[in-house]
């Protein structure tokens, strides 16, 4: 069955170490809350809000071990007021799970965003 996964992660600044260290740590908690290995991965879109230049999310999942997963990374709508400096993922993945058992993965100062499925 495919699912699809949501996650995102406030990072500190835009500096490449900052996001490559906070799309680890979000794609990392993805992948142990679901039980999941790469190959369960079908694909990974990453956006990021337009104040996070530094560096592509995915080069974090690359380093990972995504090597065969196509990762695609887009900038978030600037949206006045929206909260800054956020990955976000959705991640399609071959799964037994309903969808009532995915683990949905809201980290740092982007729990504000999905407050009814952070974990």
């Amino acid at each position: 069955m495919v699912r699809a996964i949501r996650g995102a992660i406030q990072v500190e600044t835009n500096d490449r170490d900052a996001i490559l260290s906070g799309v680890t740590e979000l794609v990392s908690e993805v992948m142990t809350r679901n039980a999941l290995t790469t190959d369960d991965v079908i694909s990974v879109i990453f956006t990021a809000t337009p104040d996070l230049t530094a560096e592509f999310p995915a080069l974090a999942a690359r380093k990972l071990g995504f090597h065969d997963v196509p990762l695609i990374c887009a900038s978030e709508i600037d949206v006045p007021g929206a909260l800054p400096r956020v990955v976000r993922l959705m991640a399609h993945v071959e799964t037994d799970k309903s969808r009532q058992e995915i683990q949905h993965v809201y980290l740092r100062g982007a729990v504000a965003l999905r407050v009814d499925i952070a974990q």
